[in-house]
């Protein structure tokens, strides 16, 4: 695997098997998520994609990804009086409510399609790999993540 810069986006480059096992060369966007690949090219639909990213965001708000640095917000205090700026509601809270949306979206989405939701949306895993992780057929994952974005978006009352 070779890392090359092109413009502002970083790419890998990745030897891949394909379904028939012909090994390609291919390049890999870095900034772009598995499920944004998906929606670049047609294989989910705006709602389905928008249900990602509202997981995703309830994923990262509920803190449940590995932290790279320390948490601040609480270090330091300061005297409040009459003329300063209410209080910032507590970070607990958010993410408290963050983690009762993100179950609640992954229990509308049953036993058999969460898993392939955390991987690919929260979890950023290619749908390949995901596929192999979970012993699934090749191509199976791209149904079945369509299956779990759809119960997904009917949890956030996204219009259809």
């Amino acid at each position: 695997m070779t890392m090359t810069r092109k413009g502002t986006a970083r790419t890998v480059e990745q030897m891949i098997e394909d379904a028939e096992g012909v090994h390609r060369r291919v390049q890999v966007n870095l900034a772009e998520s598995p499920l944004g690949w998906l929606k670049a090219r047609g294989l989910v639909t705006r709602r389905q994609f928008d249900a990602g990213e509202l997981l995703r965001r309830d994923w990262e708000k509920a803190g449940l990804g590995a932290r790279v640095t320390m948490c601040w917000d609480m270090a330091t205090t300061s005297a409040r009086g009459r003329r300063s700026a209410p209080a910032p509601i507590e970070p607990g809270l958010a993410s408290l409510a963050a983690r009762d949306r993100l179950d609640g979206a992954l229990a509308a989405a049953g036993p058999g399609l969460k898993d392939i939701l955390w991987r690919v949306v929260c979890a950023c895993e290619g749908l390949a790999a995901a596929e192999s992780a979970l012993g699934w057929p090749t191509r199976a994952g791209k149904l079945v993540l369509g299956f779990g974005l759809d119960r997904a978006a009917d949890f956030y009352r996204l219009p259809g």
